[in-house]
């Protein structure tokens, strides 16, 4: 189920409101526990029994973990919890990948490849899966206590706004509102919560959708016959798709959250208005961002290293890590490794290079490495994606081109504006308007006529067009 779904928007989600609001305090949490199960379920119901496995697991080995005191026990329940939720990563996520690549290495040599089952790959697997580490890692640190009751952790884990796609929440950030969210619950967190879901969808809807099936079409065709002009429509299309898409799903979920009294962090912040590769990651999926700095750059070492070497080794890593824990192929390999590479050249002078141009010709510049780095991350055969960035550099030839209905043009100029939108202060104070957790009475009334126009037609879409992927759901 994605929110972006009749069944959701008119079936799960008003149900879930309605026995939320009218029952009592002490049953919330069970309330949303079970909401959240069903979610889950209805794409997945053979996969949630792994989730409340290791929920399951975690919790009292994590309880456990919290009671004693001698250090090398405590080392050994992090050690077993972190090896469980990677091994059923590694298992789910990456099993595949490594066979196929142990076979191709025997076939080169004459011998039989291993004959091997495809596992399929449980939805949301990376995101409950880091925050499952985040639980047991913090709970180590002693950066938080514990949950005390069972069915609390499993609903910080299974919690259904941020299960399949994040933002990635790490455990000190809700762990109050799981026991509490008095704080939270109150007209203006729902109004707002409305609002912020509204715009999410039709972010996701109105722009992802129809940018999508402009890329889909492009990306299906053979690469060794289109034209320059068509290879950058694909890959522009694409390049404000997933941006949409990502970013619209994440306002939902904090939009959803807000209504039901959580306040999650944010996860985008105009990330394609960044002057250096190094800006974009910090706007770019944020939650994501913190995780990997908090989680394994920092405790690599992160910038107290002895030498520039080691730090460069260790941005590098992470990115490295960053593109493996998108997917399991070559090309997420590369694609983590070529924004490695730019966060260390950035490093060593080219940063130096950006405050010379200026921050428009950088933002620029930027904006194109994005671009070429999205090819690496849409096509899954490092050959066809040479191929594809080499046709978007074949000028003087003029092969199979594609025409542009008048709805893609009129929805990418629109894209294109909303994702430059904050370049200027006045952009900016528009946005930190709208996204407000407390507006006036009268603005509210001003809001209220757009929100349902984009909600109108936003449901109009999805009931009209049979085309609503949602691209993080192989994450």
């Amino acid at each position: 189920m994605v929110f972006s779904s009749i069944v959701f928007l008119f079936y799960f989600f008003p149900l879930l409101l309605i026995v939320y609001f009218l029952i009592g305090k002490r049953y919330k949490n069970v309330t949303l526990l079970l909401f959240s199960i069903v979610f889950y379920s209805w794409g997945a119901p053979r996969f949630i029994f792994v989730i409340l496995g290791t929920t399951l697991l975690d919790f009292f080995l994590v309880k456990w973990m919290s009671s004693i005191t001698i250090e090398w026990k405590r080392r050994i329940a992090l050690t077993i919890s972190i090896c469980v939720n990677l091994g059923l990563l590694f298992y789910f996520k990456y099993s595949n990948f490594f066979i196929e690549n142990v076979n191709l290495a025997l076939e080169d040599i004459g011998i039989q490849g291993v004959l091997w089952t495809k596992l399929i790959l449980p939805i949301g697997i990376s995101f409950y899966t880091f925050e499952t580490l985040t639980y047991v890692i913090d709970v180590y640190r002693r950066v938080h206590k514990p949950l005390t009751n069972f069915w609390d952790y499993q609903l910080y884990i299974i919690l259904f706004p941020k299960l399949i796609a994040g933002p990635i929440i790490r455990y000190h950030e809700i762990a109050d509102q799981i026991k509490d969210r008095k704080d939270n619950e109150n007209v203006d967190m729902r109004i707002t919560g409305l609002f912020r879901f509204v715009l999410g969808l039709s972010k996701k809807v109105l722009i992802a959708n129809v940018l999508g099936a402009q890329a889909d079409a492009v990306f299906a065709m053979n690469y060794n016959e289109i034209s320059v002009f068509t290879a950058w429509i694909g890959i522009l299309t694409y390049t404000f798709q997933i941006y949409f898409d990502f970013s619209g799903y994440s306002d939902m979920a904090l939009g959803i959250g807000k209504m039901l009294g959580f306040k999650f962090p944010e996860n985008f912040n105009n990330p394609y208005v960044s002057g250096s590769i190094t800006e974009f990651w910090r706007r770019w999926h944020i939650s994501l961002g913190n995780w990997m700095r908090n989680y394994l750059y920092i405790p690599l070492g992160g910038n107290k290293v002895k030498s520039k070497s080691r730090l460069y080794f260790n941005l590098w890593f992470v990115f490295l890590a960053s593109g493996l824990w998108h997917g399991a192929s070559w090309s997420f390999v590369l694609w983590g490794a070529y924004h490695g590479i730019f966060l260390i050249l950035e490093r060593v002078g080219l940063n130096k290079f950006y405050l010379f141009i200026g921050r428009i010709p950088s933002m620029i510049l930027t904006f194109f490495f994005v671009i070429i780095g999205w090819v690496f991350f849409r096509i899954e055969k490092l050959d066809d994606a040479f191929l594809y960035i080499q046709k978007m550099f074949e000028f003087g030839v003029h092969p199979t081109s594609i025409t542009i209905e008048k709805e893609v043009f009129v929805i990418f100029i629109l894209a294109f504006l909303f994702a430059f939108f904050t370049v200027f202060k006045i952009g900016q104070k528009i946005q930190d308007k709208v996204y407000a957790d407390k507006h006036s009475f009268s603005l509210y009334v001003c809001f209220a006529p757009f929100v349902i126009i984009l909600f109108m037609l936003s449901v109009a879409s999805i009931t009209a067009s049979g085309f609503n992927p949602f691209i993080y759901f192989r994450f």
